[in-house]
């Protein structure tokens, strides 16, 4: 007979880290250890980017994990340090290719087109890390955003192409370093998916450009610009769409599997017909084949999944088999 430690370590290999930490203090004398760690496996696996670094982690859970979850950390004042991922998005893409391999798995559909569409918005600051040299940190952005001649954050410039709501985040982030860690905070929940848009506009799509972008050097620039155009293609994708197809909003009408793989025939099949995007069309075994490969095509850099999921729960696992078997350091309520 199979005891409720053995039903717990199946439900740490199948992610299900909400689960194994609501019913663990059922089955151990001292759940504390294993509970932090469904904790930390939990905020990855929902994307809770802002609070990566936050819990009993410190206390409980391994540090290698730690420093690999903190790099797709987001900063919650202009000044903490490290940047996590306002230094690079790389760490944080491929946490979102893990997370959706894993919920597409699961047969969870819904945060699965949640997950494409935060990739969506700011694929744009993938593309610009490789002349950034960092993924859209508004503490360090270049000063020839505002050289003479600029509209970038100009409120009143009536020939941008910006929407006046990618205006009014582009000049924000031209002064958010300044402000206390409340207004910070609100600019990364409500603008900074905007800027990175906004710059895709600047770079790729803007049809009366002004001198913001004159700091890229001339090669490179176009370089970026391909590569905005892919990202700004994916963002008005068919797949990415499927978020915004319910007639009553995102809670109502969560598309099956076969939809989202025809949303993302159609999707990769437009998306290739740039060359760089041609990867798109690969199939190399992710859930959405060629997908890894469109990111990779984006970001000028190799990105794939990530294990931090898969070694968090392999973590969890090890503490629990430990403690079925007497070696760990909580005891097993053997009447639970």
């Amino acid at each position: 007979m199979r005891s409720p430690l053995d039903l717990l370590i199946e439900l740490a290999r199948r992610y299900a880290f909400g689960d194994v930490g609501a019913l663990a203090p059922r089955a151990l004398a001292d759940a504390r250890r294993v509970v932090a760690v469904c904790e930390f496996g939990q905020r990855l696996l929902t994307l809770d980017a802002e609070d990566f670094a936050n819990g009993d982690d410190e206390r409980y859970v391994p540090a290698e994990l730690r420093r690999r979850a903190h790099a797709c950390h987001m900063p919650q004042t202009a000044r903490e340090r490290p940047r996590g991922a306002l230094d690079s998005l790389r760490p944080a893409f491929g946490l979102l290719l893990e997370v959706i391999r894993v919920r597409w798995d699961r047969h969870e559909l819904s945060p699965v087109t949640a997950a494409l569409h935060i990739a969506a918005e700011y694929l744009p600051l993938l593309a610009f890390e490789t002349v950034l040299g960092h993924a859209g940190d508004p503490v360090r952005w270049p000063a020839g955003l505002r050289a003479p001649g600029s509209r970038f954050g100009v409120l009143d410039a009536a020939d941008c192409a910006h929407t006046k709501a990618a205006r009014s985040a582009a000049e924000r982030t031209l002064r958010v370093a300044v402000e206390p860690p409340s207004g910070w905070q609100a600019y990364l929940d409500r603008q900074h998916s905007q800027v990175a848009g906004a710059l895709a506009v600047c770079v790729a799509r803007c049809r009366t450009p002004c001198t913001a972008m004159d700091w890229i050097d001339p090669k490179a620039r176009e370089d970026l610009a391909a590569r905005c155009r892919v990202a700004r293609g994916f963002a008005e994708s068919p797949l990415v769409r499927l978020r915004h197809a319910a007639p009553v909003g995102h809670g109502f009408g969560v598309p099956s599997r076969a939809e989202v793989l025809e949303a993302w025939e159609r999707s990769r099949a437009r998306l290739a017909r740039h060359d760089i995007a041609r990867g798109a069309l690969d199939d190399d075994g992710y859930p959405l084949p060629g997908l890894p490969s469109l990111f990779s095509a984006v970001a000028g850099a190799p990105i794939t999944p990530s294990t931090l999921l898969a070694d968090t729960a392999a973590h969890l696992v090890g503490l629990l088999a430990a403690t079925r078997d007497g070696d760990g350091r909580a005891a097993y309520r053997g009447g639970a």
